[in-house]
């Protein structure tokens, strides 16, 4: 059986002028059952210039689960809107089963109506998390037409406010997006002429957005975590103490 969740968010999708086929790609419900809630419910089947959207709740713009959120969108999100609704989509590495469980429940926490959804393309090893709602055009004031490195990215004063308050929760969303954990292994030769092996850990940072990479290091600093950069596009992170931190909050990608 269907839940009483899964119809509402039916039927505020087809209201919004959506065909039954689209709104049951959307939500998983097939489209016969959408057409008969439709139906029952005395909605109109789409038609040229259909229904205006009904105005959505807001969004808990507030706490740990939207600085992680941003983080994340920062790295590997994107929003695309028709005429009619948008879409938010996170797309993360489908071998790590945790950051894509983490990164639903950040949606979830966010826009806690309508369903979440998680695809993963033939042939991929990606996960695309994916919500619907037009809502999310006002939640990242960054999305805009192009790549994301080639124009300006900045933190708006209100998603300020929340990242001041959650800076670990924006760069752990930042480094399970765009980042990751290593172990650096050498081998040196010792004055006695033993060769001695070491090894010790470190973090990088990876994106192609200068105003991004300076986000990323802003915080960083604000921590007390040292940084250095590698290559025009790489940020590490090797000193002892900062990886230290560092495993505090994020630790390697599971």
């Amino acid at each position: 059986m269907r839940s009483s969740r899964e119809k509402t968010e039916v039927l505020r999708l087809a209201a919004t002028g959506l065909k039954d086929a689209e709104v049951a790609t959307l939500t998983g419900v097939p489209s016969t059952t959408v057409g008969r809630w439709r139906r029952a419910s005395v909605l109109p089947a789409r038609r040229g210039g259909g229904p205006q959207p009904l105005p959505p709740p807001p969004l808990q713009l507030v706490g740990e689960p939207y600085a992680y959120l941003l983080g994340l969108y920062l790295g590997d999100g994107c929003l695309s809107h028709s005429a009619r609704v948008a879409f938010l989509r996170v797309t993360l590495d489908a071998r790590y089963h945790g950051i894509v469980d983490e990164c639903v429940a950040a949606i979830a926490a966010v826009k806690p109506y309508g369903r979440v959804h998680v695809y993963t393309p033939r042939a991929e090893r990606t996960a695309i998390v994916q919500s619907v709602g037009n809502a999310w055009l006002d939640a990242f004031p960054q999305h805009g037409p192009g790549r994301t490195h080639e124009r300006p990215i900045e933190l708006t004063d209100w998603q300020r406010e929340i990242v001041d308050e959650f800076p670990r929760e924006f760069l752990r969303g930042l480094i399970h997006s765009d980042g990751c954990r290593t172990t650096n292994r050498f081998k040196t030769e010792l004055p006695s002429g033993r060769v001695a092996e070491y090894e010790y850990a470190r973090y990088f940072f990876s994106n192609l957005s200068a105003d991004i990479r300076g986000l990323f290091c802003e915080y960083c600093e604000r921590l007390g975590i040292c940084w250095a950069q590698s290559n025009p596009r790489n940020i590490s992170i090797s000193h002892r103490d900062s990886v230290a931190i560092l495993d505090e909050f994020v630790g390697p990608k599971s």
